[in-house]
């Protein structure tokens, strides 16, 4: 498992490229929950391109292994946004805030993604 925490770390910088996309190029031309969404769905590309080459070039030893990936992947994420959010100053109202859906925020996408984006490219490889 170690090899896939590492291999966590360039989907960290994946997210960190698409906000300040978001924020340096189409934030401007849009509202901000418009451009929330876009980045969201922007992400979820991004990371559904980089989880498949990584479960092509590594692939789990089962589909129980291909869910834990997505598991260990989901904490991380989780453990560092809300760690960072938590450091620099925001409450955890505002944290959750991002996971509203019902209030067209979308985030709540990217972590649900993270669990079965393994198990699912695992599945897809092996037929």
């Amino acid at each position: 498992m170690l090899n896939y925490f590492l291999l966590w770390f360039p989907m960290l910088i994946l997210a960190i490229i698409n906000g300040a996309a978001r924020d340096l190029w189409y934030k401007k031309y849009t509202t901000e929950l418009l451009a929330h969404q876009i980045s969201t769905i922007t992400l979820l590309l991004f990371l559904g391109t980089y989880i498949a080459f990584v479960i092509k070039k590594y692939p789990p030893q089962s589909e129980t292994e291909s869910l834990g990936i997505g598991l260990l992947w989901m904490v991380l994420t989780l453990g560092f946004e809300f760690g960072f959010g938590l450091y620099r100053g925001n409450t955890w109202p505002q944290l959750l805030d991002a996971y509203t859906i019902t209030k067209g925020h979308l985030w709540v996408l990217i972590p649900i993604w993270l669990v079965l984006a393994p198990y699912l490219f695992f599945k897809l490889m092996k037929t």
